[in-house]
């Protein structure tokens, strides 16, 4: 089924609109699982550490890629939805040419600052060990490399929903995904290449999914948005960036909230602390990923009839989304809890202190799943009503003031269990206030 931004959307025609949008997020999130299965099986404990360190700040640097996505798409699309056509593709081309230059200057800057980066984490425990490091930069050094081909990447992937060819953008991620797979079992299993190979296999991925899409948009001139002729709209710009500002601030908040983890872990639980964090996170990808492609397949959709002042359609998208993600958090919770032991067991390649470990954190850290769907899918959905600021507060209090002193404070608390328990406390408050922004704004905006 082909679905159009002017459809009338039944269950069915959103599962349609999602579902390669939600492949595409599990696709990405192949990088980082599957370079963490082949360190944690043939590199070692102290290598799979370190790329678990110096991750979170390549996370930081890429989330320009989230913001100009997700900020482009929602103005874009309400362009399209005003039938401005001709400013729409000068606005897309003007994001991916922004997005080109920030990403280069942003993957310079990562290199150079790669190692005080990791050399300051490392000086947070005592327990922390030379070859850690040497690991974390070694990785973090080609990494951010790769950050430049990331930002373009998970900007296309937001603009192939817009583009109404979902499928295509799939197929783009799942040639990335399969490079990064072949490649790990090549330049890891076979050739010992250890975290370089990780890492270069993360780089072929990326240059798949972001220089194949150039060259899409480019030649493909019968799309209804495609890559051209511009000119320099400051305050367009602002707009995407203010649009896009919640997704950036989630994406970069994140990685720092990541670093106070780690370094609460290191404190109770040493190197198999951070470990485990890495095996929740490498399990969490997957799901949270689901939760991203849903709100990246509907922002479109609500930005294009935010634009035509299309209330009923509005409503009726706004009212079925909350309805699957409840059902979708439900699923994820008890599926979590069925694998928490077996994949733990796995990642932890005979360490059983890091199997236990892994076992209670996961099962702990579970119960996000149950509320963290409705937040994330309010903020994209305030970002694609072109509101950035509410948006923004969402992430903010979400993502980085709620979970910040959980994992603060907590920890006082109940030692390790409490640095698990922290996105549990952090994503029930955070539902709360999404609650609070539903109620109050629906009179303005009619869904």
């Amino acid at each position: 089924m082909r679905v159009r931004l002017n459809d009338h959307f039944t269950y069915k025609h959103i599962f349609h609109a999602v579902i390669f949008s939600i492949i595409m997020s599990i696709f990405s999130s192949l990088y980082t699982i599957v370079d963490g299965i082949f360190i944690s099986q043939f590199a070692g404990n102290d290598a799979f550490a370190g790329v678990n360190l110096v991750f979170p700040y390549i996370m930081i640097l890429g989330g320009i890629g989230f913001m100009l996505g997700s900020g482009g798409t929602a103005l874009v699309s309400k362009t399209l939805g005003e039938k401005n056509n001709k400013e729409a593709n000068s606005l897309f081309s003007l994001i991916i040419y922004t997005a080109i230059f920030l990403s280069i200057i942003l993957g310079i800057v990562g290199y150079i600052t790669t190692e005080p980066f990791v050399r300051f984490m490392a000086s947070i425990s005592s327990t922390s060990t030379e070859e850690m490091v040497n690991y974390a930069i070694r990785y973090g050094h080609i990494g951010m490399v790769t950050v430049s081909l990331f930002i373009l990447q998970n900007v296309f992937q937001a603009f192939f929903v817009a583009a109404e060819k979902p499928k295509t953008g799939f197929l783009f991620i799942l040639g990335a995904g399969l490079t990064n797979i072949v490649l790990d079992a090549l330049l890891i299993g076979l050739f010992n290449l250890s975290v370089e190979g990780a890492a270069l296999a993360s780089l072929a991925g990326c240059a798949i999914a972001s220089i194949g899409p150039i060259i899409y948009f480019t030649h493909k001139k019968d799309l209804i948005i495609h890559l051209g002729k511009t000119k320099f709209e400051g305050k367009a710009l602002i707009k995407v960036f203010s649009n896009g500002l919640s997704e950036f601030i989630t994406n970069i908040s994140g990685s720092i909230v990541s670093m106070f983890y780690n370094a609460q872990l290191l404190k109770y639980a040493g190197v198999d602390g951070v470990s485990s964090y890495g095996i929740i996170m490498y399990i969490s990808y997957v799901f949270m990923a689901i939760f991203i492609g849903y709100s990246i397949g509907t922002s479109p959709i609500v930005g294009y009839n935010y634009g035509s002042q299309n209330k009923e359609e509005l409503h009726n998208v706004f009212k079925k989304s909350l309805i699957l993600i409840a059902l979708t958090g439900v699923l994820m919770f008890s599926l979590a809890q069925l694998v928490a032991s077996p994949l733990s067991i796995f990642f932890a390649a005979g360490n059983e202190n890091l199997a236990s470990i892994s076992t209670r954190a996961n099962r702990i850290y579970a119960f996000v799943y149950l509320t963290c769907g409705f937040s994330m899918f309010a903020s994209a959905f305030f970002t694609s009503l072109n509101n950035g600021l509410i948006s923004a507060i969402i992430s903010i209090v979400r993502s980085l003031v709620f979970e910040l002193v959980c994992v603060l404070t907590l920890p006082l608390l109940w030692q390790v269990d409490g640095v698990y328990a922290s996105a549990v406390f952090a994503e029930i408050g955070s539902s709360l206030m999404t609650i609070f922004f539903f109620v109050t704004q629906k009179k303005k905006y009619g869904y």
